[in-house]
């Protein structure tokens, strides 16, 4: 007899709470201790673990406080694959050849440009982070009351929000990774 496609989708459940199970491992915690620190049940976890049950909000709240995370981060987590391949796409930004890979909260991207060549706003910023890393040649930054000499080796972080534009001072390589900010309050 042929199972319906149907019942077995219905059959998966919507979150896959197993995960707990390896951070609680990774941060070498026994369910009783886990279940100390949260002030939830060992039976609750057990059962969370093996997906026996589904969790609430303020079950994930106090758990996900032990971990250092947000109970948003571990239903994120249970919800998610477990990876997330991807293929670069290539454009051109000023005299800059790039290649990048976007993810929800992280943008990483390969430059090359050759002596001379120069991109402002490299990228359309929210409010990330940027990480410029060099790994070969000599690039400028210029922000709004500073410059930076970076050559192979160096990176530097700074609020990407303000403007900025890179120089390549010399044929270059570079990574750039915008990550995306936590929200402030």
């Amino acid at each position: 007899m042929a199972s319906d496609p149907e019942s077995a989708q219905e059959a998966v459940p919507a979150f896959n709470f197993s995960i707990l199970r390896d951070i609680r491992k990774r941060a070498d915690l026994t369910l009783s201790a886990l279940s100390e620190r949260s002030g939830v049940s060992v039976a609750v976890i057990s059962k969370l673990e093996r997906n026996q049950t589904q969790a609430e909000v303020g079950t994930l709240h106090k758990i996900g406080k032990v971990f250092g995370m947000r109970a948003t981060d571990l239903l994120s987590l249970a919800e998610a694959p477990i990876s997330n391949k991807k293929s670069s796409v290539s454009y051109k930004s000023g005299a800059f050849d790039f290649e990048a890979i976007r993810y929800g909260n992280a943008d990483c991207i390969y430059g090359t440009a050759k002596a001379g060549a120069r991109v402002s706003k490299p990228e359309i910023h929210h409010d990330d982070h940027e990480i410029c890393w060099v790994l070969k040649g000599l690039v400028r930054l210029d922000l709004p009351k500073e410059s930076h000499e970076l050559e192979a080796g160096q990176s530097i972080q700074f609020d990407a929000i303000q403007e900025h534009s890179y120089e390549a001072l010399e044929d270059c390589q570079v990574v750039i990774v915008h990550i995306r900010k936590d929200k402030r309050y």
